[in-house]
């Protein structure tokens, strides 16, 4: 079947760096091929290319569509092609609605006047191919992550989109709106409209893909169809090496007592029902506490109440190495030997256009003064140790953090965290949105920290993680503890189930 779609040796520069070193890769009418690869691969360049945001004459070698040479000279140029793109961060107006939001800046006119009459009806029509089911004067801002990523689908599928490429599109998805996505993609590819799927998580592109492209180090390592190839052998690609373990949690021994939470109740707000209920467990020297549950279940919540950035304590105690700690404040709690590694770490982990050596340091200032100044020998020989340690894959401490790929911005947030000596540690979602070879170190790095003798608490949305990296794992289910497993104990079924409330006895 002839290439819809096709990058042949394409060859991209950045000062100091090449980017992507003769890459070749092809799209077929009506398939989904997945373009697989380690943060810095290649993926987003290359699909900066395809969709015209990188223009012809920036890069050497060749874009064909149908078989002739394609020359995108602009994203708008690309889309009068027939290519739309979805990224990560979606680029949808809040305040406005539905219906606005997907005819915005391409609105039908009487005249000089907006058609409302008929931006309305075409909308309704647009929104059912993704099968949404909402009020067209809806505000975008009231929609939940996943029927906003079917809004901005539908929005691409406006313009008569033949190629849809959606750049880590379940990232910020549950489990049902996933498979919800994965649905209406079979549905395109059925009507005919092919798709580059770039994903880290290698179980929805086995289940999607038609054909996977890895990638490495900007070049292209292999294509295969899914049916032929397996993880393992995709993993050995973007690596470059044999991965025998994905979660290769090392057993250590137990110590005393870190962290001892006890009927732990909290609200949002004074005057607010409580989010979480009557919640108890502890956490030991040298162990990994896994903390689960569903979207909503009050997971971050714990942590960053714990912490002291979330809510009003209502009832319980928590205790870090011997110290109460009640209506602690985060520097209280640094203070108290416990460093949060938050979810969402470019709202709360990063300044974003500051270097990774202001980044590091941000914590840990005051452990870093000699009197009332700054120690900058001792903050740059930290700084540097925890960059050499951690592997952050950048040219100096001076790189600006804004620039770096999704796994190396993780490294610098556990830096930061791990720069203040703490003896607890909590880990929210530390491994989303990178790539397999950056959660290998991450856990590599949870092994160091426990024998170390620090506690660990990871929470977790993925199963296979809790269930491979846990000494021990809490459910929550509507903010109470659904259930605890010890690691030979747990399985998916019993943690599921603790999940949705159907299990609260210990197992």
């Amino acid at each position: 079947m002839p290439a819809l779609l096709e990058a042949c040796a394409i060859t991209k520069r950045f000062p100091g760096v090449t980017a992507l070193r003769e890459v070749s890769f092809d799209l077929r009418p009506g398939e989904i091929h997945a373009l697989c690869g380690e943060n810095g691969a290649g993926k987003s360049t290359l699909i900066k290319l395809l969709s015209g945001l990188h223009p012809h004459g920036s890069y050497e070698g060749e874009l064909r569509l149908d078989d002739r040479p394609a020359q995108f000279r602009s994203i708008a140029d690309a889309q009068r092609n027939g290519i739309a793109v979805i990224y990560q961060e979606l680029a949808l107006i809040p305040e406005l609605s539905i219906a606005e939001n997907l005819f915005l800046g391409c609105e039908p006119r009487r005249g000089l006047l907006i058609d409302w009459e008929k931006l309305y009806t075409d909308a309704r029509t647009i929104l059912g191919r993704v099968g949404l089911d909402l009020s067209l004067e809806t505000p975008v801002g009231r929609l939940g992550v996943g029927q906003q990523q079917l809004v901005e689908i539908a929005k691409a599928l406006s313009k008569q989109t033949r190629i849809l490429i959606l750049d880590e599109p379940t990232a910020a998805l549950a489990e049902r709106e996933v498979e919800i996505l994965l649905t209406l993609l079979r549905d395109l590819r059925a009507r005919g409209i092919a798709c580059i799927y770039i994903s880290h998580k290698l179980d929805e592109v086995f289940a999607i893909a038609d054909r996977i492209t890895v990638l490495r180090d900007g070049a292209t390592i292999s294509t295969h169809a899914t049916a032929t190839t397996s993880k393992n052998g995709v993993i050995r690609d973007m690596v470059g090496r044999e991965i025998k373990d994905l979660f290769p949690r090392v057993a250590s021994q137990p110590g005393d007592v870190l962290l001892q939470v006890s009927h732990l109740s909290a609200a949002p707000s004074p005057n607010a029902p409580p989010r979480l209920h009557d919640i108890s467990f502890a956490v030991r020297a040298g162990e990994v506490l896994g903390i689960g549950g569903l979207m909503g279940a009050g997971r971050t919540e714990l942590l960053m109440h714990i912490f002291g950035a979330w809510g009003v304590r209502q009832d319980g105690q928590v205790v870090i190495d011997g110290l109460s700690l009640h209506d602690a404040t985060p520097v209280q709690a640094l203070a108290a030997g416990l460093a949060l590694v938050s979810e969402d770490r470019k709202r709360y982990g990063l300044v974003l256009d500051r270097d990774i050596g202001f980044n590091l340091s941000l914590s840990s200032l005051t452990r870093l003064r000699r009197g009332l100044l700054l120690d900058e020998e001792a903050e740059v020989r930290a700084n540097q140790k925890f960059f050499s340690s951690l592997r952050v894959k950048a040219p100096s401490l001076e790189t600006v953090v804004g620039t770096l790929s999704g796994g190396n911005q993780q490294k610098v947030v556990i830096g930061k965290a791990l720069m203040t000596d703490p003896r607890v540690v909590f880990l929210d979602e530390p491994t989303r949105g990178i790539d397999v070879g950056a959660k290998l170190e991450v856990y590599e790095l949870v092994n160091r920290l426990t024998a170390e003798g620090k506690a660990v608490v990871l929470v977790s949305s993925e199963l296979p993680e809790l269930m491979g990296m846990s000494d021990r794992i809490v459910m929550l289910h509507e903010g109470r503890v659904g259930g605890e497993f010890t690691r030979a104990r747990a399985t998916p079924e019993k943690l599921l189930a603790a999940a949705l409330g159907r299990q609260l006895s210990a197992a």
